[in-house]
């Protein structure tokens, strides 16, 4: 499983011209699952996300603070992309992402889960073609991964 955290000052999510999740300051979040993963690496990842921290104080000292202590918010959205493989040729393979149903129900397991720890979540549909607007806050950008 990997994810491609960004700080972020807002961000949200359209399809079809309609946006279907928003939030202001915290993270956004693009989540990869390959067919290796399982709970296993989703409860990993969901602390390491919560715990990080990535904000400042009230002080200005930077690294002092969790999503959690600013009371942050979070866009989740699927991107199987994460797993493609450009090493050969022109065109990328996909073949490590998980198969539909199951990054499906991984995907749908890490919102629900991760709402449980009180942070607001929005979300991505997953399997559609999203706009997806990312205003960075630093930036800072980060990869998580969390291999079964």
């Amino acid at each position: 499983m990997r994810i491609i955290l960004q700080r972020v000052t807002a961000s949200s999510v359209s399809v079809a011209g309609e946006t279907i999740g928003s939030i202001g300051k915290g993270y956004n979040l693009l989540l990869g699952i390959t067919s290796s993963d399982s709970e296993a690496e989703l409860d990993w990842l969901i602390k390491k996300c919560l715990n990080l921290r990535l904000f400042p104080d009230s002080d200005g000292k930077p690294w002092s603070k969790t999503i959690q202590d600013i009371k942050g918010e979070v866009l989740v959205i699927s991107q199987f992309t994460l797993y493609g493989d450009c090493r050969k040729g022109r065109k990328p393979s996909f073949s490590s992402a998980a198969p539909p149903d199951q990054a499906e129900r991984l995907y749908d397991q890490f919102i629900d889960r991760l709402s449980f720890s009180g942070v607001k979540v929005a979300s991505g549909q997953f399997g559609a073609d999203m706009q997806v607007m990312i205003e960075n806050d630093g930036p800072v950008t980060l990869i998580l991964e969390r291999e079964a």
